[in-house]
């Protein structure tokens, strides 16, 4: 079982307060708009980190992490942007994506809103972590957790809200 802790939005900002869940998971996953590449540094210190790079983020952080991260984990198939939308209503480059790659995961940020669907018409889980930093209108920070077995059933899914 691999448990992954997913993130968004940390706006140059890591909550303190989600140490606790970074060192109770075995991978922490950043939909981006980390801010600063001290916030990855930071988890990475802790444990690995797959990422991407958001609208606000800085050339020293797109040079180092992709627009997409696309990649399996116990035979699913995960795909994480920034910029999408939800289910039924994703951008077209989100939609185009979606079809080419076929994910059983599609995570992605930048609204600020948490969102966990199941899309029937795109045949993936969307998850969209909300923003876990301090900057912008969201009234609760927030983040997912989840668990991944080996046999790829998706278990225990979380919701971490933090008052801000």
């Amino acid at each position: 079982m691999t448990k992954i802790l997913i993130l968004s939005d940390t706006h140059s900002t890591l909550d303190s307060r989600l140490k606790k869940h970074i060192e109770t998971s075995d991978f922490v996953w950043h939909a981006g708009d980390i801010g600063k590449i001290s916030v990855i540094d930071e988890i990475e210190a802790i444990k690995p980190v797959v990422a991407v790079h958001g609208n606000i983020d800085d050339h020293i952080i797109k040079a180092e992490y992709p627009k997409n991260q696309i990649f399996k984990l116990n035979g699913k198939k995960i795909v994480i942007t920034h910029i999408a939308g939800y289910p039924n209503r994703y951008n077209q480059k989100a939609i185009k994506l979606i079809k080419k790659e076929q994910p059983d995961i599609f995570i992605c940020g930048h609204s600020h809103i948490l969102k966990i669907i199941f899309d029937r018409n795109l045949n993936h889980l969307h998850i969209n972590p909300g923003a876990c930093g301090k900057h912008g209108f969201h009234k609760l920070q927030t983040a997912v957790k989840l668990e991944i077995t080996t046999s790829g059933e998706i278990k225990n899914c979380e919701i971490i809200e933090l008052k801000r």
